[in-house]
Order: structure tokens, then C-alpha cells, then sequence
């Protein structure tokens, strides 16, 4: 499995000649959606989906019912494209995905919830999980977490206590336009004194990089 960090919160997975690409949003490259099979999109924030992006590519988009409204609104030339999914969902786009989870974290008690849902995706005898703006822990063993790194909602700790309680054995940065890279360096040496311990690692991948 070839996994492409680009802007932000975007991944871009390649294996066995099949290519998804996850939250291509408003600081993605415009590349990652070079000839993808499929965009897989987690929620309605526009650092997660951008219609210039999804314009670029004709592959098929899944996203949660309240994506597709909002694409429908914005961009009804890419509308037809989109397949609503919910969790729990099981889905064969070349490669093996499972929806997992229904709510944005909590940005404040007093905002609302936004639905988001994450892809838990299987290449070969690896899986990667890409939780998308949530804490979800999968409920079963993965390979490789991208895990939140940055956000009006997510404190340190919380990430920190995100990666243990997953339990992957490689963990990437994603959402991670917010921090300085002091910030991120401070987010790393406490990733690196805690996953130690356990046998985990912590990769910040630079944009258009791989692992």
C-alpha cells in the first residue's frame, strides 16, 4: 500500500492498481486527484471537500447525506457523481471500505454536532483508518491511523490518548494546517515519549510525500 499525504487532512491510498483519495479540501494540492478511482469524503467542512477539486476528477464521490446536500447546492454539476453512505456501511470500490462512526467531535457543548463519518480501508492484508474530524476508535485491529494533529477541538492530550487507545502500529499526521511547526514539534515530542512505550510511531509526512 502506497499512502500520499497531501494538504491537510488528504490522503491518497494506491494499491493492486486501485486509487482512493480522502478529503481532498481547500489546502489540497489539486494532483492528489490525478486518475482516482474513487473520492471519499468525511464531512461538510471545506478544508475536507473542495468543488473545484472534486471538478478536476469524474470519479464517483462518497460522502454522508449532508455532503451530498451541500454539493447538490454548490456544485450540481458534480452531484450525479455522488453515492450517499452510513456507518456501517460496506463498500467494494476497488478496494474495501467500511463507514465508521456518525459525529464531528465536539467543537463546544453549545455548538451542534455535524455528521461526520470515517473509512476504514482495506489493501490487501493491511487496513488504514481515516477517522476524517472525529475521535472514533474503529473497533478493530488496523495497520495505520491517520490521526488529527491539529484543531479548534482536539487538545494534545486527546490526540495523544486517540493513537493509544487505536493501537496502530504507524500513525500519520493529518490536519495539520493549524499548528506552527514549533507547535507540531512540541505535538511530536509528546507523541514520540508516550508511543515508545508501546511499540507505535508517529510520522509527519510532508505534503506530496509517501510511506
Amino acid at each position: 500500500m502506497r499512502i500520499t499525504k497531501f494538504g491537510h487532512a488528504c490522503v491518497r491510498i494506491e494499491y493492486d492498481g486501485h486509487t482512493l483519495v480522502l478529503d481532498p479540501g481547500m489546502f489540497t494540492d489539486p494532483e492528489a486527484v490525478d486518475g482516482v478511482d474513487a473520492v471519499l469524503i468525511t464531512h461538510q467542512h471545506y478544508d475536507h471537500w473542495d468543488a473545484e477539486l472534486l471538478r478536476n476528477t469524474d470519479a464517483p464521490v462518497y460522502t454522508i447525506a449532508a455532503v451530498r446536500d451541500q454539493i447538490a447546492s454548490e456544485a450540481p454539476d458534480v452531484a450525479e457523481r455522488v453515492s450517499v453512505v452510513a456507518p456501517g456501511d460496506s463498500l467494494d470500490i476497488g478496494l474495501p471500505v467500511t463507514v465508521v462512526g456518525e459525529l464531528h467531535a465536539v467543537i463546544h457543548p453549545e455548538f451542534p454536532r455535524f455528521d461526520n463519518s470515517g473509512y476504514l480501508i482495506t489493501a490487501g492484508e493491511q487496513k488504514l483508518f481515516h477517522p476524517g474530524d472525529a475521535l472514533q476508535v474503529p473497533g478493530e485491529p488496523i495497520d495505520v491511523l491517520c490521526a488529527p494533529s491539529s484543531a479548534p477541538w482536539l487538545k494534545a492530550s486527546e490526540a495523544v490518548d486517540f493513537v493509544r487507545a487505536v493501537q496502530a502500529p504507524v500513525n500519520i499526521s493529518i490536519h495539520d494546517r493549524i499548528y506552527t511547526e514549533a507547535a507540531h514539534d512540541i505535538l511530536e515530542h509528546h507523541m514520540h515519549a508516550f508511543l515508545n512505550k508501546t511499540g507505535q510511531t508517529w510520522v509527519r509526512l510532508d505534503d506530496g510525500s509517501d510511506l
